[in-house]
C-alpha cells in the first residue's frame, strides 16, 4: 500500500458507481474503508459484503472510531454531496484531508500508465471494452469504470502486476482534469453538464485543456468530426477514428441474424472478422475507439482482442435486454443525453424493424431538461409510443416551469402519454400490450424492470 494514502479511507456518497471502483481500490490495498450514502441499493450491498462500513445517516456519530483520528482517515466525497451534509462538515470542522473523488483517482492511477476514455457518451462502454480485452490478455490491467461489466459483475478489476489502468475519464465538474493519460480517448463533445459549464464554448474548452494532460510520449485518440480542438504536447501523436475513416476504421460490415462483423482497419494493417459481442451498430464506433486504444498502448494482441469482443457482454443499463422472445423484447439504456436517447432508439430500430416501439423515458436533472427540451423531443419522435416519466432530480432542486411536459409538447409520435408518477409505469405498460418496449434514462427507472419484465409475463399469457 503506498503511504500516500492513509490506513483509512471514509467516503462520503459511498454508493456511487465511481466511488465504488475506488473503494473496491483500497479494499484492495489493505485500507479500511467505510461510508455513508442515501438509501441502500444493490450496489451498497454488495460493498457491505465485499467489506465497506456503510451507513445510511449522516449523523457524525455514525462515524466509525477508528475513522475519527485526522492523522489516519483521508475523506472522500462527490461534488453531488451538499455542503449541509452533517458528516461531512464534521470532517471539515475537525481539520481532515477532505478531496474530490477525482483527485483521488487521479493519485491512484497517475503514477502508471492510464488509458483514460472520455467524452458525453461512450466513455463507459469503450473503456469497458478495452479492460475486457486486457484483462483476457497477457497484460491484464486496473480497471476503473462507471458502469458495472457484466462479465465479471463489478466496475472494478485488478491486476496486481501490471502499472496499466484503464480509466474512465468525467468531464462532470471537470473531473478528468486530474488526470494523466498515457493514452486519452475522446469520443465525443455534445455540449452536457451545462448547469458546471454554463457555454458549449467552455464545455469544448475543457476536453482541450484534458488533451493538454497527456504525458509525453503518450498519444491522443479522437473520434473525427467533432468540434474540440486538441492541444496535445509535441511528444504526444494524435491519430484519429471513426465507423468510416479516419485512421482506425471498419470495413465490411456483416449483419446476419442478429450478429455484428467487420474488419479493423489499424495504421499497421487489418484485423478481420471482429464480431460484437453486443451486436448493436453504437459498438462498432465502440470497439474500434477501445482496439485503437489498446493499439496506440502497445499492448493490443489481434487474436486474443478479437475472442474478448466476441464476448463482451457489455456494462449494465447499456443496451441491456431484460427479455428477448418472441412477441416482446424488452431492452434497458442509461441514455440520458439527447443523443444517445437517438442512437439507442435507432439501434431498437435496426434490431425490430418491423415491430412496434414504445419507449419509456425518465428525464434526468431539471437543468438538463431545460437545456435540451426540444432536442429530447426529437429523439423521442423516433419511436411509435412514448411514455414520459417525471424528472428525476439527482442533485438538484426543482427549477419553476421545468417538468416532463416541455418535452411532451414537441413530440411528434403517433402516440405519447405523461405519467404523474413513475409507480403508474408498470400499469401502464400492461394496459398498452406493447411489442418492444425500451426504458432509458440516468435515473432510477431501471429500478422498475422486475415488475415490467412480470407485466411482461401476464401481458404473454
Amino acid at each position: 500500500m503506498s503511504k500516500q494514502f492513509p490506513d483509512n479511507i471514509y467516503f462520503v456518497g459511498a454508493g456511487g458507481i465511481g466511488m465504488a471502483a475506488l473503494e473496491r481500490y483500497f479494499l484492495s490495498q489493505g485500507c479500511r474503508v467505510a461510508g455513508y450514502d442515501r438509501t441502500p441499493t444493490d450496489l451498497t450491498n454488495d460493498l457491505i459484503s465485499e467489506g465497506v462500513d456503510i451507513v445510511f445517516d449522516d449523523d457524525p456519530t455514525l462515524i466509525p472510531a477508528e475513522m475519527r483520528d485526522k492523522d489516519t482517515t483521508l475523506v472522500v466525497y462527490t461534488p453531488a454531496v451538499p455542503d449541509s451534509h452533517r458528516a461531512l462538515s464534521w470532517f471539515r470542522a475537525n481539520g481532515f484531508r477532505v478531496v474530490k473523488r477525482a483527485e483521488v483517482l487521479g493519485l491512484a492511477v497517475n503514477h502508471g500508465h492510464p488509458i483514460c476514455f472520455s467524452g458525453t457518451h461512450g466513455k463507459t462502454t469503450t473503456s469497458s471494452m478495452a479492460a475486457h480485452m486486457l484483462h483476457c490478455s497477457p497484460y491484464g490491467c486496473n480497471a476503473f469504470l462507471g458502469g458495472v461489466l457484466r462479465n465479471y459483475s463489478t466496475n472494478f478489476l485488478l491486476a496486481p502486476s501490471t502499472d496499466l489502468s484503464v480509466v474512465e475519464a468525467d468531464e462532470f465538474d471537470r473531473s478528468f482534469h486530474h488526470l494523466r493519460p498515457y493514452v486519452a480517448v475522446i469520443t465525443s463533445t455534445d455540449p452536457d453538464h451545462l448547469d458546471i459549464y454554463g457555454t458549449e464554448e467552455a464545455y469544448l474548452e475543457s476536453f482541450a485543456h484534458f488533451t493538454e494532460l497527456i504525458r509525453p510520449g503518450g498519444a491522443l485518440l479522437i473520434h473525427t468530426g467533432l468540434k474540440v480542438r486538441p492541444r496535445p504536447g509535441k511528444d504526444v501523436r494524435v491519430m484519429t477514428y471513426s465507423r468510416t475513416e479516419g485512421d482506425f476504421h471498419s470495413e465490411n460490415i456483416r449483419h446476419a441474424d442478429g450478429s455484428i462483423t467487420f474488419d479493423l482497419v489499424t495504421p499497421s494493417g487489418l484485423i478481420k472478422d471482429v464480431a460484437l459481442g453486443v451486436p448493436v451498430e453504437i459498438n462498432i464506433d465502440n470497439a474500434i475507439a477501445a482496439m485503437g486504444a489498446l493499439w496506440l498502448a502497445g499492448v493490443f494482441e489481434p487474436d486474443s482482442a478479437r475472442e474478448a469482443m466476441s464476448t463482451f457482454m457489455g456494462p449494465k443499463r447499456r443496451f441491456e435486454f431484460w427479455l428477448k422472445e418472441p412477441g416482446h423484447a424488452i431492452i434497458d439504456d442509461y441514455a440520458h443525453h439527447p443523443d444517445e436517447l437517438a442512437a439507442s432508439i435507432r439501434s431498437v430500430r435496426a434490431l425490430y424493424p418491423d415491430r412496434k416501439l414504445t419507449v419509456a423515458f425518465q428525464p434526468h436533472l431539471f437543468s438538463r431538461t431545460r437545456d435540451f427540451a426540444p432536442e429530447f423531443a426529437r429523439a423521442l419522435s423516433l419511436a411509435d409510443e412514448v411514455i414520459l416519466l417525471p424528472i428525476y432530480p439527482a442533485r438538484e432542486a426543482p427549477i419553476p416551469g421545468v417538468t416532463s411536459q416541455i418535452i411532451l409538447d414537441n413530440i411528434t409520435a403517433q402516440e405519447k402519454i405523461l405519467l404523474d408518477s413513475k409507480k403508474d409505469l408498470t400499469e401502464v405498460i400492461k394496459m398498452r400490450n406493447f411489442e418492444v418496449l425500451l426504458t432509458a434514462g440516468a435515473g432510477d427507472i431501471c429500478n422498475m424492470l422486475p415488475d415490467i419484465v412480470a407485466a411482461a409475463a401476464r401481458i404473454k399469457a
